[in-house]
């Protein structure tokens, strides 16, 4: 709150500044201007729009943008008079930018330059690394902008740096990966072999690519198998072969990848959900709770400096994988299912440890277990 003094700077008579009222005028000027914010970021948004792959008709755009149509078409004019060329493309029915255009000028913030710096050091690191990732258009951009950029890509590509991401190596595998993206970009069906670790031959397939994402240290692939009605998990790296086919991929509408995955671990859902409670000891409970392991996480401090985590999720046997890497500091609490599983795979692998155990021997004597998905 500002104090106003008197003459002589004696604040004993300082009284509370009444807060000033705008004005009629400042008010209408106000409001002026956040009108003119939120027209501007429409009419960027109604480019970006009609620049993607999607078909966008005014009716759509307006339903999109909750607003008329006839402000849609208002939006158009204003486009074209920033000298954007959109125009109605008459055979698919939809509003097109010219192919090719691009705004002349690029003015990256300093911020901006990192990130992109950032990127490209991260799409290359070993493992992750599928095609010429970021750096391209990060030397693009330095050759292009201000000396000043180019010394902040310098720097930040000298000063940065990705090392060990413990990644699935991708690099046998670069040409695979690419032809799931360009497959997935032109919406063409994929057909080759698939050597699943649970049959005994590579499977033929053919594919209506959903999505291809980074998960659990591996890229993966959502799909629907030709002439199944429901789309499957394939860990790109088990790909023999993958070929992109001309014929045209189905149209996949409202498919939501999270909601796919629901609340899975990592990317295998289970069929159940389970309450899971872990209580780790005040020695690593630190180092536990310094990563979000999950979305679900809930972290519990207790007095003697333990900590309970709680997830919720859909199936165990990715969550058992995770806790084993903490057996020895950590307690499961629930579910008893979890419980049994940890019980079941410490005891292969004490007796996979023993004096003079050899790992055929512990296979063939833990046959009878319960097989838990590696990852």
């Amino acid at each position: 709150m500002a104090i106003e003094l008197d003459s002589v700077g004696d604040s004993r008579s300082a009284k509370p500044k009444a807060p000033k009222l705008l004005g009629a005028g400042q008010r209408a000027d106000a409001d002026r201007r956040l009108r003119q914010n939120e027209r501007l970021a429409r009419v960027l948004r109604v480019l970006q729009l009609v620049q993607g792959r999607g078909r966008w008709t005014a009716s759509d755009l307006a339903a999109e943008l909750a607003c008329s149509e006839r402000t849609i078409y208002r939006d158009l004019q204003v486009l074209e008079v920033a000298g954007i060329p959109w125009y109605f493309d008459d055979l698919e029915a939809c509003y097109r930018v010219r192919p090719g255009w691009q705004f002349p000028v690029l003015n990256p913030t300093a911020e901006e330059v990192v990130g992109q710096a950032t990127a490209g050091l991260v799409a290359a690191a070993p493992g992750l690394r599928i095609n010429a990732g970021g750096k391209p258009i990060t030397r693009k951009l330095a050759a292009t902008s201000s000396a000043e950029v180019g010394r902040l890509i310098n720097d930040a590509e000298q000063l940065l740096a990705v090392l060990d991401l413990k990644l699935a190596d991708h690099s046998r595998h670069q040409e695979i990966v690419q032809t799931v993206q360009w497959a997935l970009l032109e919406r063409k069906q994929l057909r080759g072999l698939y050597a699943s670790p649970y049959k005994t031959k590579p499977l033929a397939l053919t594919l209506h690519p959903y999505r291809l994402c980074l998960a659990q240290q591996a890229w993966y692939l959502i799909a629907r198998e030709h002439g199944l009605s429901a789309p499957h998990i394939y860990r790109v790296a088990r790909f023999a072969s993958l070929a992109k086919l001309d014929a045209s991929a189905e149209k996949v509408e409202g498919f939501d990848l999270q909601a796919y995955l629901g609340n899975a671990w990592g990317v295998f859902r289970g069929g159940a959900t389970y309450d899971v409670e872990v209580l780790v000891t005040p020695e690593a409970a630190p180092l536990i709770i310094e990563t979000r392991w999950h979305s679900t996480q809930r972290a519990k401090k207790h007095a003697d400096g333990s900590v309970t985590l709680s997830f919720r999720v859909d199936g165990l046997d990715e969550i058992l994988w995770w806790y084993l890497g903490w057996a020895g500091r950590a307690r499961v609490v629930k579910p008893v299912e979890l419980r049994r599983m940890v019980q079941e795979q410490l005891g292969a692998a004490l007796e996979l440890n023993g004096e003079g155990q050899s790992v055929a021997a512990s296979s063939a004597h833990g046959s009878s277990r319960r097989r838990i998905r590696p990852r």
